[in-house]
């Protein structure tokens, strides 16, 4: 195994944004989800995590958004979340309640869930290990 070397620069990483067309209800959705705060919002952008600790997750406004056609290649998933929990079936309805849907392709339910968020986002719920 080869080994890697780091930038000289400080280098950390600061967050994940999705691209949408609702920031707002994006917001809504992944605040409830992930239970976390909202830390600024404007038009274009809507923000969650806690003050003073990175990484934080964000949405911004893209005019034309085209949701993820996954699991079809016509447009696909360029990223996805992986979110930890402890029971699948109850994390599932619980999400579902919140405004995600399921996806239609579910290669290892026994396992893992794929859901689409309220932006057609494909995101994955996981027995945490």
């Amino acid at each position: 195994m080869s080994e890697t070397k780091g930038t000289t620069a400080k280098v950390r990483f600061a967050a994940i944004t999705f691209d949408c067309a609702d920031p707002a209800e994006m917001g809504r959705f992944y605040a409830a989800v992930l239970d976390l705060p909202i830390l600024w919002s404007s038009e274009r952008t809507v923000a969650l995590g806690h003050e003073g600790q990175q990484p934080f997750l964000a949405f911004t406004l893209v005019e034309n958004y085209r949701p993820p056609s996954w699991p079809d290649d016509e447009l696909p998933k360029q990223a996805h979340l992986e979110l930890g929990v402890d029971d699948l079936d109850t994390a599932q309805a619980e999400i579902i309640a919140l405004g995600a849907r399921e996806a239609p392709l579910q290669a290892g339910p026994h396992r893992w869930r794929v859901l689409l968020d309220p932006a057609g986002h494909p995101f994955c719920i996981n027995i945490a290990v």
